[in-house]
């Protein structure tokens, strides 16, 4: 779960928490702004989080979890012309390339051929394409 949510949902601030738990508040600010994946923390640092928030370690990871493997199902699998757009988009952004802006340009208008014209993706798939990769 969002560490922020989970904070706002229950009252609690990253003060209180790091005194309950015995972690830095530090490390939890670095939780909460992303900085740091809670994948990263060692198991004890999860247990200790958990307990102080009385909830289970699972739930701590659920959200990121869900979020990987949405990841995994959005981006691969795609049409091959949508898949052959968003790699040679990633390839190019990776590389700085200077002609990025054709990519992109590929890229939108393999999104909406496969949202709109083919019906092939979502619409919800579509906009998380647009939003990680196109709108940043």
């Amino acid at each position: 779960m969002d560490m922020n949510k989970i904070l706002n949902h229950i009252g609690m601030t990253k003060y209180r928490l790091a005194k309950l738990s015995g972690i830095p508040h530090a490390t939890l600010s670095e939780l909460c702004s992303g900085k740091t994946s809670i994948e990263k923390c060692s198991g004890e640092t999860l247990y200790k989080i958990a307990k102080a928030l009385n909830i289970s370690m699972e739930s701590l990871l659920e959200d990121r979890m869900n979020q990987l493997e949405r990841e995994r199902s959005y981006e691969y699998g795609l049409p091959s012309y949508l898949q052959h757009d968003l790699d040679a988009y990633k390839d190019a952004a990776k590389k700085d390339s200077s002609l990025l802006d054709c990519y992109w340009g590929e890229l939108y208008g393999s999104i909406n051929m496969a949202e709109i014209s083919d019906k092939l993706i979502t619409p919800e798939h579509a906009d998380y394409l647009r939003q990680k990769f196109l709108w940043r």
